[in-house]
């Protein structure tokens, strides 16, 4: 099916939709002040070994030291034997050259190695490897034969490094091969004169900017247009995909409309809906999606829906539209990791086949790496999603400051509860002449009404007055005791 890929630009951020049947598959956001880190290539100091975890800590310049485990050190392992432990490769204070291939996630910094890859338009550049390799995506042997030996012969054998084939590069001319090959070396010969002239700390290549690694890395042969919504922007990309991309100019558009891009085509709204924590289905069912530091959790339910012959009918229609949503928000929402579907149960297994291959079926567009078990003895079907970025929520969303990521407060009248005991525990270590209690409109509003009784007889017990004052900026879960 046709796919339009939209690009809205401002000088804050850049987002990206790809869009199928007027629906957004999928969602990239990247800001100026929060650039991805990815193939970025620095020269950095080792801080720190630990033999434990067979990992050492590199400053590479950036707000949290990067992590390094030893497989990921491919030019000393390539020396020395397998089982040298990495207390034996590296030192404290050791500058080494490496690149980011995980994005920091969390509390998490970023994932290095030190084996160097450049990405092109149809080839990766391995400047420390001597081989070629192919993309899994093109699976006819035959064609995988031909590609490697056409790579060889471009290649000759006067330049040391290797290259993996990437699926653009399966129809290619010789001249584009060579034009990509060119320009993957020259970027090398760059960053090999900078490595030599740049202190630890330092970056010696950036990665190329979101609008610049649509043209390179989203485009396949599905895609009909790219609609970029600023002109300056427009220009650029039509320069760049003019020298490096040229199959790909053409389909460069320039939107002029007066409504914002991502209005016209209902992205903003897909966007909110991305961040909800429910999901109605078209039946009438709906998704509770949640997403926790160790896992994501996605419960179906029927909702509203009733089925038109019994209910094993109305369950497993809900189970299969269920199965579609689910692989689309996976998508949207870019939710990696450890997820788990709780279908609504089915006693027949038929049923459950035919869901569990609904749901392949519904994931086989998904261009992450992914795996799915089947269902579980609980009824459960557990996955894994390969994490290649922050989710939606994590980009565009922080933690509540009311709840701290709880997703539910406290009652007015447990924070009413809590404010007694802890005016009796002030009482006990300070000799105040009086108490005055801050708080919520509504936790005040209780202590005024319902328990203005229990706050009397406090006040009694302590021999101290008690006085309340309502703050209309508080959460309900904030409060404080002025000792007067």
């Amino acid at each position: 099916m046709p796919e339009d890929i939209l690009i809205n630009v401002t000088p804050q951020e850049t987002r990206v939709a790809v869009m199928d049947q007027g629906a957004a598959l999928e969602l990239h956001i990247e800001r100026l002040s929060n650039r991805g880190l990815v193939g970025n290539i620095y020269v950095g100091r080792v801080v720190r070994i630990l033999p434990g975890m067979q990992s050492a800590f590199i400053d590479v310049g950036l707000e949290r030291t990067a992590f390094l485990h030893v497989a990921d050190i491919w030019e000393l392992r390539q020396q020395l034997e397998p089982a040298r432990p990495i207390e034996r490769l590296l030192f404290e204070g050791q500058s080494i050259v490496v690149q980011v291939i995980k994005d920091p996630i969390g509390s998490k910094g970023a994932r290095l190695s030190t084996q160097i890859s450049i990405a092109g338009r149809m080839l990766v550049y391995l400047p420390q490897d001597k081989h070629v390799g192919i993309s899994q995506r093109i699976e006819n042997e035959a064609d995988r034969e031909a590609l490697r030996e056409k790579i060889i012969r471009l290649v000759g054998g006067d330049e040391a490094g290797g290259f993996i084939v990437r699926t653009m590069a399966e129809n290619a001319s010789d001249d584009a091969l060579t034009n990509d090959i060119g320009y993957l070396r020259k970027i090398w010969k760059d960053i090999q004169i900078r490595s030599k002239t740049v202190a630890p700390p330092g970056l010696l290549y950036q990665e190329l900017s979101l609008a610049q690694r649509v043209l390179r890395d989203f485009v396949n042969p599905d895609t009909a247009r790219i609609v970029i919504d600023s002109r300056e922007n427009f220009q650029k990309l039509a320069t760049f995909a003019a020298e490096y991309t040229p199959t790909v100019a053409p389909l460069l558009c320039h939107y002029t409309g007066e409504n914002p891009l991502f209005d016209v085509y209902g992205v903003e709204d897909e966007i909110q809906k991305a961040l909800a924590r429910r999901v109605d289905l078209k039946s009438g069912g709906y998704l509770i999606i949640d997403q926790t530091e160790a896992m994501t959790t996605i419960d179906v339910n029927t909702g509203g829906f009733v089925g038109i012959r019994n209910f094993d009918d109305t369950i497993f229609k809900t189970n299969l539209e269920a199965a579609q949503t689910i692989a689309h928000q996976l998508r949207l929402r870019n939710l990696g990791g450890i997820i788990i579907t709780d279908f609504i149960d089915m006693e027949n297994e038929e049923h459950k086949s035919a869901v569990l291959f609904e749901f392949n079926r519904a994931l086989e567009r998904d261009h992450t790496r992914l795996t799915v078990n089947g269902f579980t003895a609980l009824g459960l079907v557990e996955m894994t999603r390969k994490r290649t970025r922050e989710s939606l929520a994590h980009v565009l969303c922080e933690e509540c400051p009311t709840c701290q990521g709880r997703g539910e407060i406290k009652t007015a009248r447990t924070i009413c509860y809590e404010i007694l005991r802890e005016l009796l525990r002030e009482a006990r270590q300070f000799n105040a002449r009086e108490f005055r209690v801050l708080g919520s409109v509504s936790v005040i509003d209780i202590l005024l009404d319902d328990e203005s009784q229990g706050l009397a007889m406090l006040s009694d017990f302590i021999g101290r007055p008690i006085s309340v004052q309502a703050e209309p900026s508080y959460a309900q879960e904030q409060f404080d005791i002025v000792l007067m």
